[in-house]
């Protein structure tokens, strides 16, 4: 009989999951975005393939410690900072679409990337950043209840707050308590909407 003692090439969401800091769901979630690569049993249970999980935290690793220098953004020795922003999202496809869209819009900005909400908190306390970019769904944290506590925290007083999502508004209404004052943008209106928004937030910085 062929047996083999190799770590399989594929793992539950269970597995995925753990390995990865989140809930069950929010792999699965993952699965359907096609940001890991997955089947289903005749059981309907998925299979993760371990190598698609493997890149996902590589590409994580790699965007939660580096920041995204624009074009034009000062030299790390100046003395004036550069507008900073901080994104916290979990998918990969609206880091890069939100990303573009920063970049078009703020040249010198410096944008930095989250893809959890645990990780997102640290790097706000950290970089206490000019504009904070937050979903509302996110991996490990539940996203409403980050962004109560980064309108409440004193540190976070002068950080500009706009919160992105895809949740419609029949979907958001648990959330209504967060997001009250909050400005808000629906991730299929990105292109066209966040520019103001992120015009209005660097208005709105203190001179």
């Amino acid at each position: 009989m062929n047996r083999t003692t190799n770590v399989p090439d594929t793992c539950s969401t269970t597995e995925a999951a753990q390995r990865l800091g989140m809930a069950v769901r929010s792999v699965q979630l993952m699965v359907d975005r096609g940001e890991l690569q997955a089947w289903k049993t005749p059981g309907g249970h998925r299979r993760i393939l371990r190598s698609s999980l493997e890149a996902w935290l590589a590409a994580r690793a790699g965007s939660a410690s580096t920041a995204l220098p624009m074009a034009g953004a000062g030299p790390a020795g100046s003395g004036e900072r550069p507008l900073t922003l901080l994104l916290i999202e979990d998918s990969v496809h609206f880091q890069n679409l939100i990303s573009l869209v920063v970049k078009r819009e703020l040249p010198e900005a410096e944008l930095h990337v989250a893809s959890d909400g645990i990780a997102g908190l640290a790097m706000a306390g950290r970089l206490e950043p000019d504009v904070l970019l937050i979903d509302i769904l996110l991996p490990g944290i539940d996203g409403a209840a980050l962004i109560t506590s980064l309108r409440s925290h004193p540190q976070f007083a002068r950080s500009r707050l706009i919160v992105v999502t895809a949740l419609d508004e029949a979907q958001r209404a648990p959330y209504a308590f967060a997001l009250e004052g909050v400005p808000l943008v629906h991730k299929s209106a990105l292109v066209t909407e966040l520019p103001a928004l992120l015009a209005e937030a660097v208005a709105a910085q203190p001179a």
